[in-house]
């Protein structure tokens, strides 16, 4: 004999959903409890642009066992003129002494925001070593001939798709995009790659940084926030801010 089973229909099962939340109030991961507390006086470096450094290349070393992730990703954080804020994920391109640079069309919502209002935060998250790193500053543009160069560098692949994009502007549907994606890809085949040249609005910008979080989990949710800041923190609390080994800039702790 057959027998035949009656499964639930999809909508159904979206509806339950939808319906009934899931229960996360109790999810909790413990922290590795080898990682080390995250002291003062144990820091490879008081400078945080080498701290920084040192972090991303300890996380860099590992990126082949954490190929689910990607390292440069790091959320930017931009406020309109309204005072709301908005964030996204944008990939790191590059990172010195002066800061930390990503590309975008600057007619893009986080790039006109950003040119009426400079002040920006950026937010790295390595799930696997239980870490953060927070960074607030100024952003400006880019030099022409650096943008040009990092865009004449992405595979033509990437510089169509820039291209035939006008990045946050509403469109009808995914056909649109893809109908400017052929015609760019036909141009190129005739035109060669100098019909995906970049385009005007887009380049990179510049984070210069006034302000560094370094945050280490720890199991006991007795996280450590290392601080590094160009201005003081209130007067109440002067007598724990140390000097950094970077002129003009201070150290403190900040409770979890």
């Amino acid at each position: 004999s057959i027998i035949f089973r009656l499964l639930p229909s999809p909508l159904l099962v979206v509806t339950r959903t939808m319906n009934t939340p899931m229960d996360i109030a109790s999810w909790r991961k413990a922290y590795c409890s080898d990682r080390q507390h995250l002291l003062e006086d144990s820091l490879p470096t008081r400078d945080p642009f080498k701290l920084f450094d040192l972090w991303f290349r300890e996380v860099a070393a590992r990126k082949d066992d954490l190929s689910y992730e990607e390292i440069n990703a790091v959320s930017v954080s931009t406020v309109s003129a309204e005072g709301r804020p908005s964030s996204r994920m944008v990939l790191l391109k590059s990172y010195d002494d002066g800061g930390f640079t990503f590309y975008t069309n600057y007619d893009s919502r986080k790039g006109t925001q950003l040119a009426a209002n400079p002040n920006a935060a950026l937010l790295f998250y390595w799930p696997h070593f239980h870490r953060q790193v927070r960074v607030e500053g100024l952003v400006e543009r880019v030099p022409q001939e650096q943008a040009i160069a990092y865009w004449n560098s992405r595979p033509i692949s990437s510089r169509i798709g820039g291209k035939a994009s006008a990045q946050s502007t509403v469109i009808p549907d995914r056909e649109h995009l893809e109908r400017r994606k052929h015609e760019l890809e036909q141009a190129v085949a005739s035109q060669g790659e100098t019909a995906a040249a970049k385009p005007p609005t887009w380049g990179g910008l510049l984070l210069r940084p006034r302000y560094f979080e370094f945050w280490q989990g720890q199991s006991d949710r007795l996280h450590d926030r290392i601080c590094f800041s160009t201005e003081r923190p209130a007067s109440d609390s002067a007598e724990f801010v140390r000097p950094s080994d970077r002129p003009d800039w201070h150290m403190f702790r900040l409770s979890p």
